[in-house]
């Protein structure tokens, strides 16, 4: 049996200098939407979830507004660093597919699939069971807004074993270059969590939808905030059966031989963990630290305050998650292109996917401004939480672009395996601008109330956009190899 020797980093050292810049051409523009639009539609399914999730909720309060959000932002944050690790699934796939190394193609999807297995079991659950008593310690909000964002977090985790899985077989399709079979399993998993959400949140009374009596499941109880959780967890578990069943497939079988590779590969997961360590970091601190912004920064002025943060972030995951997609798009072609040997190319896809994403982001931007109020009041009934989502969606608009430059090239220099640098700098800037300054501004300036942390989350997001997109343009990602021996790029690394 012949031996697949495991991925290696080889960084070669030569004289520096800035290589030209090259704009996307249409042909670049076309092949990176290509892969985009469907992996845009998936990545939004998380946050299509949570929105829904809220939306159905809204009816019963503010209160239930904030608890869901906030629950739903605690555990993001332990899964996060789960999705930021699976995402070099794409990057190992991606660049085996443009060196033509198929034959290891398929012990990286199932290394993928056992390390989001072994994650939800050794820290999800964990995290859940003790993240909920320590939240009852410092009795941060409400009793009632407490006890919603407890159970809701709790079955979310529960279920993120199916999160993470279809996360894993995302990316291995992604990777591939197949991005539709993702869409059509995230459009099946959000039609899934409407229905759940609408069975376990209202139980047996039903609810009025657009003025019509509707009934419910009989015997159902209303678990309210709850149900909305077991609603995404049943969409979930849907979204990640239908890709893996096609994983499984005897087509794919036939070209890749997945069945007889599912087998734990030790060298396959520990280079996932190795490369792919950095990226959850950077996710982890990322959302790390958006969870203590909104739960603690933002939630301790005041009910009001808690669910206008709420609100207005509902709209930034729209705006966020398709960019994710675009960007994990830019993943894809930038590692296959980098497989093939292809630099130059690789350069104008990660430009293409910022072109794509920019121009999504920007026109969110514009609808924050022009409908602030009308946004919010979809969501809020208290003039005074409308009032303050409106304040908030101005901060909201000034950051949307420049988070397009930073979410795109940070997963561009993922396709080509610079993670470091750029999960450091994340957790740096997390961690001092957001939290750091958010703290300082609610202490040395209480008069700005909310507006306070948030003026820091912004200043966050512009300083990453711009030294991601200052570090993709150095170009030192061309000096890393992920693939050795041949079919690899070792021979034709170009000089910098």
């Amino acid at each position: 049996m012949t031996t697949i020797p495991s991925t290696t980093v080889r960084f070669v050292t030569r004289p520096f200098h800035y290589p030209p810049p090259m704009l996307a051409t249409r042909a670049d523009i076309r092949e990176v939407w290509s892969q985009a639009w469907p992996a845009a539609i998936s990545m939004l399914s998380w946050a299509v979830m949570q929105f829904v999730d809220s939306l159905m909720v809204a009816g019963l309060g503010d209160a239930a507004v904030a608890a869901q959000s906030n629950g739903g932002s605690i555990a993001w944050a332990p899964m996060s660093f789960g999705f930021g690790l699976l995402a070099l699934v794409n990057t190992l796939v991606a660049q085996r597919v443009g060196a033509k190394r198929t034959n290891e193609i398929a012990r990286y999807g199932w290394a993928g699939v056992w390390v989001a297995v072994a994650y939800a079991l050794l820290v999800l659950l964990p995290y859940g069971a003790i993240v909920g008593p320590v939240l009852r310690t410092y009795e941060v909000h409400s009793p009632e807004i407490l006890d919603g964002e407890i159970a809701y977090m709790r079955i979310v985790l529960a279920a993120g074993v199916f999160t993470l899985l279809g996360k894993a077989i995302a990316n291995f399709f992604y990777g591939l270059q197949r991005p539709k079979v993702v869409t059509v399993a995230a459009l099946a998993g959000n039609i899934a969590n409407v229905v759940g959400n609408y069975i376990f949140i209202f139980g047996e009374q039903g609810a009025t939808v657009f003025g019509v009596d509707l009934p419910g499941l009989p015997g159902t109880p209303a678990l309210g905030v709850a149900g909305a959780a077991v609603g995404t967890a049943i969409g979930t578990a849907i979204e990640a059966l239908i890709p893996f069943a096609l994983f499984l497939a005897p087509k794919l079988d036939r070209e890749l031989s997945v069945r007889r590779a599912w087998r734990p590969d030790f060298g396959a997961m520990r280079d996932i963990l190795r490369l792919g360590s950095p990226a959850g970091l950077q996710l982890l601190s990322e959302s790390g630290s958006w969870a203590i912004f909104m739960v603690y920064l933002v939630g301790t002025f005041g009910e009001a305050h808690n669910a206008a943060g709420s609100a207005v972030m509902k709209y930034i995951m729209l705006s966020f998650m398709p960019a994710l997609g675009i960007a994990n798009a830019a993943t894809a072609v930038v590692g296959k292109h980098i497989g093939e040997g292809n630099l130059d190319a690789a350069k104008r896809s990660g430009h293409a996917a910022v072109f794509i994403a920019a121009a999504w982001m920007t026109f969110c931007a514009a609808c924050f401004l022009l409908f602030r109020a009308e946004l919010a009041s979809v969501f809020l009934d208290s003039d005074e939480a409308i009032g303050i989502a409106a304040t908030l969606f101005i901060f909201a608009a000034l950051f949307q672009t420049l988070d397009a430059l930073g979410t795109v090239y940070a997963h561009a220099l993922r396709g080509a395996g610079d993670t470091l640098v750029p999960g450091l700098a994340t957790v740096f800037l997390a961690w001092t601008v957001i939290l750091g300054g958010g703290f300082y501004l609610r202490a040395a300036h209480p008069e700005l109330s909310s507006k306070g942390p948030w003026i820091a989350a912004t200043a966050y997001i512009v300083l990453l956009g711009l030294f991601l997109t200052i570090r993709f343009e150095r170009g030192g990602w061309r000096r890393i190899h992920l693939l050795d021996g041949a079919g690899g790029r070792d021979q034709a690394a170009p000089r910098l």
